[in-house]
């Protein structure tokens, strides 16, 4: 409805009150033998006054005076009048002026304070939201819907080529855009009218950093009040602190995540060097050794030397066997040749091969009617051998690593259990982690890959992997593994 429609309203409004009161006065007028006919009239303007303000009033104080003198005033049905006529018609006016006031002042005060609650609530509502929000374009399609409902129209905030409008469709016009595009390279503060359509533009920013622009228009409707231009004035300023600290913690968290990069890659670089350096230096001193004095060697200390020779050159390869194990977990290309396989004979395989190592420590428990794994018994034997070599790191010289099988459910479980110190119970999931050690492991070799490719290549078979402390007398970190059985 157009104001001139509103405004026809109010007026017809007022006749028809006056109509009203005539035909109250004129029942009195009919039914009471003394009946104070004005007072109906005077109800009827203090009514339209009260709900329809002062210039309504005043129109339904002169077609009450009319009506009043031509129905009711004898001779009836005709326009007589005297002089105490116009003291009526001077009561009418005067209620009629008094009532609008009050109640116009009233109103407004009413007014004022529901536009008041009104703002309060659509800054807590957007505060709160933009609060909890960290992502820059998610902010600007927030800020465009409450900058929209505020003005009751349509708004925009935009970014370079990054514009978010609310209603989605119709996106602003290109002239809006564009002259919006040349306001955000202005230095300082600027709001702009653009066109017909009165598009108010106003840049974001907040100390001295362009954050945008940010663009409505009013309905035709509901043109905007002082309060409304306000509202939207104050919250493109919480848009734009908003879209800083977002901007803020973005770099932030850029620049934590570059030096945890680095860390790493200095961690990851020192353990390196170490395990590489280590196999191949005893490698170099016992070829050396065999190549300068082999001949006055005893036959078995040059099998003692041979022997450190292939078992470091096979730690080397199992070192770089983790690292490509890790590249293809990651990148989705480890292929998993599921077939059924004897748990036990994995077991046993992975301890025979380290019995140099292990030096008779390991105690495998696998009963002979254990079910077979469906899996790939490779990518099984290196996760089984990280994990066992991990154990073996972490316990004492004179004292045994556990390892047992069994049959839970549709599943086959393989435990491999130290003696070691453990971890913290908020550890228990972070050491399948890449470069991640325990607090207890900073003074052993590793790099902090093993259990987690262990818990990749599980999962890869479509198993599982978890740890858990050992309590006391025995104490420790427990390792299991959960492979689907092969037969159900």
């Amino acid at each position: 409805m157009s104001r001139l429609q509103r405004t026809f309203t109010r007026y017809a409004l007022a006749a028809a009150f006056v109509a009203a009161s005539t035909v109250v006065a004129e029942i009195m007028y009919r039914t009471s033998e003394n009946p104070r006919l004005s007072m109906a009239f005077l109800a009827g303007v203090l009514v339209t006054a009260y709900a329809l303000g002062s210039g309504p009033a005043y129109v339904a104080a002169g077609l009450a005076f009319l009506s009043y003198n031509f129905y009711l005033v004898e001779p009836r049905f005709i326009f007589s009048f005297e002089s105490e006529d116009f003291v009526t018609l001077g009561v009418f006016l005067a209620v009629a002026m008094l009532t609008g006031n009050l109640t116009g002042r009233v109103r407004d005060q009413a007014a004022r304070a529901e536009a008041r609650a009104r703002t309060t609530d659509a800054l807590f509502r957007a505060t709160h939201e933009f609060s909890a929000l960290s992502d820059e374009p998610v902010i600007r399609d927030r800020l465009a819907q409450h900058l929209a409902t505020a003005a009751r129209g349509e708004a925009f905030v935009g970014s370079g080529d990054d514009v978010r409008a609310w209603p989605v469709q119709p996106t602003p016009p290109q002239a809006v855009l564009d002259a919006a595009a040349r306001l955000e390279g202005e230095a300082g503060e600027a709001a702009w009218s653009i066109g017909a359509g009165e598009w108010v533009v106003r840049t974001l920013r907040t100390g001295g950093q362009s954050l945008g622009v940010a663009g409505w228009r009013s309905s035709a409707e509901h043109p905007l009040n002082s309060d409304e231009r306000t509202l939207l004035e104050i919250l493109t300023d919480a848009g734009a602190a908003a879209l800083a600290r977002a901007r803020l913690n973005a770099a932030r968290a850029e620049a934590e995540a570059r030096a945890k990069t680095e860390d790493l890659r200095n961690a990851l670089l020192s353990s390196i060097s170490h395990d590489l350096r280590t196999p191949l230096a005893a490698i170099l001193a016992s070829a050396s050794s065999l190549e300068q004095f082999g001949e006055g060697f005893a036959p078995g200390v040059r099998v003692d030397l041979a022997a450190t020779i292939r078992e470091e050159a096979e730690r080397l390869d199992a070192f770089v066997a983790n690292l490509l194990h890790m590249s293809r977990v990651e990148s989705g290309a480890l292929a998993v040749q599921a077939t059924p396989f004897s748990a036990a004979e994995v077991i046993d395989r992975t301890v025979g091969r380290r019995a140099r190592v292990l030096g008779g420590r390991t105690r495998v428990h696998t009963p002979p009617d254990l079910a077979e794994i469906l899996g790939d018994p490779v990518l099984f034997e290196q996760a089984l051998g990280n994990v066992v070599e991990n154990a073996l790191r972490h316990t004492p010289p004179d004292a045994p690593v556990d390892v047992r099988a069994w049959r839970e459910g549709g599943d086959v479980m393989v435990e491999v259990a130290d003696r070691g110190p453990g971890v913290s119970p908020d550890e228990t999931d972070r050491i399948f982690e890449k470069f991640v050690r325990g607090a207890g492991a900073a003074k052993r070799p590793g790099v902090g890959l093993g259990l987690s490719i262990a818990r990749g290549l599980t999962e890869a078979m479509g198993g599982g992997v978890s740890a858990r402390n050992r309590p006391a007398p025995e104490g420790g970190l427990v390792v299991t593994f959960r492979l689907p059985a092969a037969t159900s």
